[in-house]
């Protein structure tokens, strides 16, 4: 069953780039009929193209703004109105003063059509954490305001609807999992997830302690996306799942990125209530069995960075172990006589 799927993978969803987006380095897959995988630019991009214009998850690299615009306009002329971010790096968000200031928000109530300002460009959308982040005085130099989100949330999901977005969107917030401002965002009628990187298929996950990330967090953001999703048989095919660096995937492939994440994490674990430095948890070398797959020679992101990360995550807010009181005096010996 597992080979029949990743064919239909290879036939249905794999399609050859359009010539025009070769041209910019910018691969483009179809995933569904209007919606699209853009990859090449840093982080997975996901674009939903509807009559009003394009819907964006995520904008790459600062540098590669350029040719992922003209990816994009190989999908549709219209402008773009809407960016969500997925986190705040600069992977996934780079792209965001450049792509929004080429497009314009869609207003309701008096309104019609789109912003007589050209200048307020596209609505950019992410979790609070995420503007706070990018407006953090300590950051320098400092984010454009044009890069930063006009749109966040703080609760447990947000609904963005059809008419206005193309799709009915819902962001969920993923606590404490790669950062402290992760969004998973599920398109209904289309079915497709955009998870960002809590789930890549080509490295371990990206734990960023110093910016709010915890493993557990991830875990349960992958429990989570699982929760979301409607696999067709036995976690086979069913939802789109796109993850922040990688390949398209499915239920199947989250729930062994899941148990494998849970394996490591209980191997770390285990070391750190025996009282391990990281040094030895690093020599035990827990993660061996999965290095090929998601941390081969040469990867930026190492199978010793990522155990780091994970003992970082667990021991963090660990009290030191609080030291024996020391024993109360006795009564004096009698004196001999």
């Amino acid at each position: 069953m597992r080979r029949s799927f990743r064919l239909s993978v290879a036939a249905a969803l794999l399609l050859p780039a359009f010539a025009a987006a070769q041209q910019t380095d910018i691969r483009v897959t179809k995933v569904r009929d209007h919606f699209f995988l853009l990859t090449g630019a840093g982080g997975n991009v996901a674009a939903l193209v509807f009559p009003e214009g394009v819907t964006l998850v995520d904008s790459g690299r600062t540098e590669m703004s350029d040719k992922l615009l003209a990816a994009i306009r190989t999908l549709s002329p219209r402008p773009i109105r809407y960016i969500i971010n997925t986190s705040v790096d600069a992977d996934h968000t780079g792209g965001n003063e450049k792509l929004g200031s080429t497009g314009g928000q869609i207003t309701g109530g008096n309104v019609a059509g789109q912003v007589a300002d050209a200048s307020e460009g596209a609505e950019i959308i992410a979790h609070e954490n995420v503007l706070e982040r990018m407006t953090d005085p300590g950051v320098k130099p400092p984010v454009p305001i044009r890069m930063t989100p006009g749109t966040t949330y703080h609760v447990s999901h947000l609904k963005l609807s059809t008419f206005y977005h193309g799709d009915g969107i819902e962001l969920f917030t993923a606590p404490a999992a790669h950062t402290d401002g992760d969004s998973l965002v599920y398109f209904r009628k289309n079915d497709v997830l955009v998870v960002g990187d809590v789930f890549s298929t080509t490295s371990y996950p990206v734990v960023d302690v110093d910016r709010g990330g915890s493993i557990n967090g991830v875990i349960d953001a992958l429990n989570h996306i699982l929760d979301l999703a409607f696999p067709d048989f036995r976690l086979e095919g069913g939802t789109v799942i796109v993850p922040g660096h990688g390949r398209l995937a499915d239920s199947a492939d989250v729930a062994y990125y899941r148990d494998m994440v849970t394996i490591v994490r209980d191997r770390v674990q285990d070391g750190v209530k025996k009282g391990q430095t990281l040094e030895q948890v690093k020599a035990a070398r827990p993660t061996t069995e999965y290095d090929g797959l998601y941390a081969p020679a040469g990867s930026a992101y190492t199978a010793d960075m990522f155990v780091e990360a994970i003992y970082k995550s667990l021991t963090k807010n660990r009290a030191p172990a609080a030291k024996a009181p020391a024993a109360a005096p006795g009564p004096a010996p009698a004196r001999r006589r």
